[in-house]
């Protein structure tokens, strides 16, 4: 058996990042820079009011009750062709253009309205009152993002803002997925004697989903050695990578080890986990010359959602630019309940639930039965606990957790 970090090594550094392509600045969410966003533009182009309220002088409004000439209206959108003189103001609205000569803005609370031309101004103005200066967001010629960052909501718009409407950034995978069985049921139909229904690729399409990746679901394939090669050989022609659910154990009967050994570099491991002991890991050459990187998943389901989560996920955001963050954040917890393991080699992760309590540290507990099969219990997890070889850990010892949620 290897290690998780040998495991880790192998599979994760056995993947690169794609070439980069421009993508719209709308379907960044997500996505890695892949080269420095410098702004064109400054955000905002203009000097502009915070508030609806009269642009004044400062000067002129120095105490309270100074009375002004208004001049006119100011939406936003429209710039005004007069400039503020002394003893002058304008009504303004919230994001127009400041007129020239004023540098202040009264907010509409503290005036007093005395008629359509004549305003009484109740507080003191300073220059720089509610007026936002250009380029107090960013400044044309500033990197507002740095390859290797990752684009949430705010930078789109951010993008939006300074019109950096095309960005270079790495690609979306298309993942193939698929199982095989003849057990397994995926339509709903009754079971027959032997039939199980199919949970594995159902689990992992949202788990693919959730990295980021676009989905190529080739469903069950039948066992069949020459089917399951040809699916795999064609897939291979327009995915970035595959996902496979089962048959990778130490069975000699096992359709995917035997068609992946036959055409594919693969890694068959065994690691010093539990669950998830069996991985594999390889590369699959196409008729393009392109190599595409096959994970090999147990078939267990708990098994396939904990090797998914260590090994696959972290490689396949590596293959779309990440370079910090590849695992989910892992933090110290506290047991709260004793968690019993037998001593056998191996790091386990059980299934926990935590939640903060009133001493600010995370505190956790099994969601119940930890079988490899047992997919209910691991519904209610939203961390897996790192529980070293031995008896497992008293009530009120610290544990590593890896947050799923």
């Amino acid at each position: 058996m290897i290690s998780l970090s040998e495991a880790s090594e192998i599979v994760i550094g056995g993947c690169s990042s794609l070439a980069p392509i421009e993508v719209d600045c709308r379907q960044m969410s997500g996505r890695v820079v892949a080269q420095d966003v410098v702004a064109k533009e400054s955000v905002p182009p203009f000097a502009n009011t915070a508030v609806d309220g009269f642009a004044v002088r400062a000067q002129d409004v120095d105490k309270p009750g100074v009375e002004l000439e208004v001049l006119g209206v100011i939406g936003a959108g429209h710039v005004a062709a007069y400039q503020i003189g002394a003893g002058q103001s304008a009504r303004i609205m919230t994001g127009a253009s400041m007129p020239r000569g004023a540098d202040a803005v009264v907010m509409i609370e503290d005036a007093t309205v005395l008629s359509a031309t004549r305003v009484r101004c109740n507080k003191p103005a300073k220059v720089g009152d509610a007026v936002r200066e250009v380029g107090e967001d960013v400044r044309a010629g500033d990197v507002v993002f740095k390859a290797g960052e990752v684009i949430n909501s705010a930078g789109i718009g951010v993008l939006a803002g300074i019109n950096a409407r095309k960005v270079s950034s790495y690609p979306r995978l298309r993942v193939a997925m698929l199982s095989t069985g003849d057990e397994l049921v995926i339509d709903g139909s009754t079971l027959r004697p032997g039939q199980i229904r199919e949970s594995n690729l159902t689990m992992l399409a949202s788990m693919i989903e959730d990295t980021g990746c676009e989905i190529i679901n080739l469903g069950i394939v039948d066992d069949d050695e020459e089917r399951l090669e040809a699916a795999l050989r064609e897939v291979a022609t327009r995915c970035d990578a595959i996902v496979t659910s089962g048959g990778v154990g130490q069975g000699d009967f096992d359709i995917v080890k035997i068609v992946l050994s036959r055409i594919a570099e693969m890694h068959w491991m065994q690691m010093a986990i539990k669950p998830a002991k069996p991985f594999a890991f390889g590369k699959l050459k196409t008729s393009d010359s392109r190599v595409v990187p096959i994970f090999g998943l147990p078939g267990n389901p708990v098994s396939s959602m904990i090797s998914f989560e260590l090994l696959a996920r972290p490689a396949l955001r590596k293959m779309m630019g990440h370079t910090v963050d590849l695992r989910r954040p892992t933090v110290r917890a506290i047991v709260d309940a004793p968690m019993k393991r037998k001593q056998d080699g191996k790091v386990h992760f059980m299934r926990v639930f935590g939640r903060f309590g009133e001493d600010g540290r995370l505190h956790v507990r099994d969601t119940g039965p930890q079988g490899s099969h047992q997919l209910a219990a691991t519904a209610q997890a939203n961390g897996l606990a790192f529980v070293p070889d031995g008896q497992g850990l008293a009530a009120g010892a610290e544990v590593e957790v890896m947050l799923l949620g």
